[in-house]
């Protein structure tokens, strides 16, 4: 058969001399020996966990596909959380593969052998030359602690249920069942709680970031002078993240003035005004790919001016009041509807509205100013557990080893005339990251400052 090799259309042709002498000449092992990811005991007890919520059911869990950017330009690869909770592994193409006896297989792509054919060299998807090495069989098996084979031994004939929409090769292999949604589901809920190693790599994270606010913050006298001061920002933070971590976990939010008015202000291309607030969510995401997701609304000049400390006071009250509800047992939807309340308190202080707070949490119109939830559950997504069922979910109870964001809001867009002029463009959003614990809540971001006179005093000791 043919190799099948992902050259590009502008690579040189090889030479039969070339090809021959490309084979040749190569030690035969590594340099370097493997040792077992931390992370391996604990992806074993998730996969028995999974075989046990399906005893006796094949399971195919793919690692994904890589995407292309731009012709031939491949996205960086990152492999499905679930795919990374269960194995640690974070190659392309790769399937997991829990048997029916409970017995689990990670099919991969090992390296080409340099004697028999072109791929390290002149594949640019998969060659080492290319892309880096990655682990052969004995070292990958080494490195995650399980069985190992080739991807062109995997098998798919049979019944099984499938993660879908994953690997479209994989899926076109398999019928579909009644039971892939139930899997999808069910890798999703079965990360709700984390295990104490998933909780110290997101101190790590929370950790990273916490550094990374204050490296903008550092930033902010350079900023000020660039066009793009924004962007400017939201490359220290991401040397940070690059440094200390993976990358950033998601697009970094860096708005300044009234473009926080916008939820999810990804371009970062505005100038800074010291007069004007920062909204910063950002989070570094570490090496075994969990993320922070924290937000911090400051003032440029380093001191709040009357009205933008009468509005962040506002949603300082209304975090603090849905921190207060975090405990075991309760609600997952109550910490929200906490905060909710105290906007609608404020806001019918503000003169804004003139019916009781009972009704506007009824009518839901105070949601003008304050359109998104109030938090969600973190993890391996920033979103984390986003395919769990409602009932385990969001209409769920929290539980000890729960891990979420706290993130009330307000936007008062720059056109809403609604509003007095004084609040028109200013967006404020706190963020912290919190584990449930056994009778209450950890706040894990607790380095960075919230209320605004520690704000005051961090910005001047960082200034």
């Amino acid at each position: 058969m043919t190799e099948q090799l992902n050259t590009g259309s502008h690579d040189l042709p090889i030479t039969d001399e070339l090809a021959v002498f490309m084979r040749t000449g190569w030690a035969g092992s590594r340099a370097t020996e493997v040792s077992a990811r931390p992370i391996a005991p604990w992806a074993a007890k998730r996969r028995a966990a999974l075989a046990q919520r399906f005893p006796g059911e094949r399971l195919v869990i793919p690692s994904g596909t890589l995407k292309v950017r731009s012709n031939d330009a491949d996205y960086v690869f990152r492999p499905h959380s679930a795919y990374s909770y269960l194995t640690g592994a974070s190659e392309p193409d790769d399937v997991l593969v829990v048997e029916p006896s409970g017995e689990a297989v990670l099919y991969l792509r090992p390296p080409a052998a340099r004697a028999e054919g072109q791929e390290f060299y002149r594949d640019r998807r998969y060659g080492e030359f290319w892309v880096g090495p990655r682990p052969d069989l004995a070292e990958a098996a080494e490195l995650y602690q399980i069985e190992c084979a080739h991807i062109r031994d995997l098998d798919l004939r049979g019944p099984a249920r499938v993660l879908r929409g994953v690997d479209a090769s994989v899926d076109a292999r398999v019928r579909p069942g009644d039971g892939d949604a139930e899997l999808t589901s069910y890798l999703a809920e079965m990360r709700l709680i984390k295990d104490e190693w998933e909780v110290g790599e997101l101190q790590k994270a929370v950790d990273s970031t916490a550094r990374g606010f204050e490296d903008i913050v550092g930033a902010l006298p350079r900023a000020f002078g660039h066009a793009r001061g924004e962007r400017y920002l939201e490359g220290v933070f991401g040397l940070r993240a690059r440094l200390e971590g993976n990358a950033t976990g998601y697009d970094s939010i860096v708005a300044s003035g009234s473009h926080a008015c916008v939820l999810h202000w990804i371009r970062n291309d505005g100038a800074l005004n010291p007069d004007d607030l920062l909204l910063v969510d950002a989070g570094v995401e570490t090496d075994t790919l969990y993320t922070a997701d924290i937000t911090r609304t400051i003032p440029m000049s380093g001191r709040f001016s009357g009205v933008q400390r009468q509005a962040y006071e506002l949603v300082y009250e209304a975090q603090q009041a849905a921190i207060a509800t975090l405990r075991p047992g309760a609600r997952f939807r109550e910490f929200h509807l906490a905060a909710m309340r105290v906007i609608c308190d404020g806001l019918r202080e503000w003169g804004l509205f003139k019916e009781s707070t009972d009704a506007l949490m009824e009518s839901g119109l105070y949601r003008r100013y304050t359109l998104c939830s109030s938090g969600h559950m973190l993890g391996l997504d920033v979103h984390d557990c986003a395919r769990a069922r409602a009932e385990v979910y969001l209409d769920g109870v929290l539980e000890e080893g729960q891990v979420l964001t706290v993130e009330p809001g307000l936007y008062f867009q720059p056109d809403d005339l609604t509003l007095p002029e004084e609040l028109r463009g200013i967006g404020i959003r706190i963020e912290d990251d919190l584990a449930i614990t056994s009778d209450g809540a950890r706040l894990m971001s607790s380095a960075l400052p919230r209320h605004p006179d520690e704000i005051e005093s961090w910005m001047s000791a960082l200034l």
